[in-house]
């Protein structure tokens, strides 16, 4: 009796007794939403609810347990709510109909198939796969925890053989990922020569690389004589009034980005400036009300320094992938541009962020001025 009490207590709808003598209630269903069903007594529609639930429990839908498992790492506080959304929306992208299915009837086959079909279908890129397959990944290995699947999800989902997609290749030119040389030149001359807090903001990317999220949620107390520390970042979301909400976590993007970057000795007077705009408030770089200023002010006052100096518009990461090619066309030691860069290894600064940012006329010269490329007229 306990039991079916508490199984009951599950059941989100009211249970009725019509004019007719019935007895109505509603049950959750999965194209429907909902669908009305009706009994005889009142034990019949109870029995109806109890094993409704009982199959909902011990077989759910594969939709119903990726919000099981993608909950639960909410509420562990192993994730944001950022990342609790961004993990929704890409699963109902691609799992739309095929989530409507009972998670002990999916062989493992079905789920390679499911998911090679996925690349042709929304012709993915690698980087869009990998984010479908992580998602797939992380949820059945919750699912075989739970009991509801017996098969290896790493052996089946790590056999895959890839060899043969054609995954979308996404090309993009230098310049639309980076700041040119003499771009670079004339946004930093323009932002000393107007330097507002916003401005200021922006030149301390230029120099130091930093991410526009750890930017926004400095402190006073994260700057040193010739450096700044980063140990937190911005995050958002879309509450249930689909209103975008900025929050401050207290620790950065991935764990390598716990770092304390070295700011050029010719741009140390920046920590000076700073403390002048703001010299009493928790957070350094705050608006005209004392509000923390997000991430998407500073992308919009960039937007605006581009337009005014008829700069192509990049956005505020493109700063710092700006910096990461000067460190590398510098040849900077890779142990000191892995901790400016915040990443965990050089291949990531090499492979994603190195870009091309000569002019036409200085590549010219420099391919000219190879001894083997010059005419001997003697």
């Amino acid at each position: 009796m306990n039991k079916r009490k508490e199984l009951l207590e599950k059941h989100p709808y009211k249970i009725w007794e019509g004019k007719d003598g019935k007895w109505y209630t509603y049950l959750p269903d999965v194209g429907k939403g909902r669908r009305l069903i009706k009994r005889k007594s009142l034990q019949g529609i109870e029995d109806a609810v109890i094993d409704q639930i009982k199959e909902c429990e011990e077989n759910p839908t594969i939709a119903e347990v990726f919000e099981e498992w993608n909950s639960r790492r909410l509420e562990l506080k192993k994730i944001c709510k950022a990342t609790y959304d961004r993990d929704v929306t890409c699963f109902k992208k691609y799992y739309s109909e095929f989530g409507n299915k009972k998670i002990k009837t999916v062989k493992k086959d079905e789920i390679v198939d499911f998911l090679e079909e996925k690349i042709a279908e929304f012709d993915l890129s690698a980087k869009a796969f990998s984010g479908l397959l992580s998602i797939t990944k992380r949820f059945l290995k919750f699912a075989k925890k739970k009991g509801y699947i017996q098969f290896s999800v790493e052996e089946s989902l790590d056999d895959m053989d890839l060899t043969e997609v054609s995954f979308r290749r996404t090309v993009k030119d230098d310049s639309d990922e980076v700041f040119s040389e003499p771009e670079t030149d004339k946004i930093i001359e323009y932002l000393k020569k107007n330097l507002d807090i916003w401005n200021t903001g922006l030149l301390l990317m230029f120099v130091t690389g930093v991410r526009v999220g750890e930017l926004s949620t400095l402190k006073h107390e994260d700057f040193t004589v010739d450096s700044v520390k980063i140990r937190r970042t911005e995050t958002s979301y879309f509450d249930e009034n689909g209103k975008k909400i900025y929050e401050v976590k207290d620790f950065p993007k991935t764990k390598a980005g716990i770092r304390d970057v070295i700011i050029p000795y010719d741009y140390r007077w920046i920590l000076d400036r700073i403390k002048l705009f703001n010299p009493w408030g928790e957070y350094v770089f705050v608006n005209k009300k004392g509000r923390r200023m997000t991430n998407n002010c500073f992308r919009n006052r960039l937007y605006r320094i581009c337009d005014k100096l008829r700069i192509k518009r990049r956005s505020t990461h493109k700063i710092r992938k700006t910096y990461g090619s000067i460190l590398l066309d510098n040849n900077i030691d890779n142990r000191l541009i892995i901790n400016q860069m915040g990443h965990t290894d050089i291949i990531t600064t090499e492979t994603k962020y190195h870009r091309d940012r000569r002019t036409r006329d200085k590549k010219s010269s420099i391919i000219s001025n190879i001894p083997d490329f010059k005419i001997n007229h003697a």
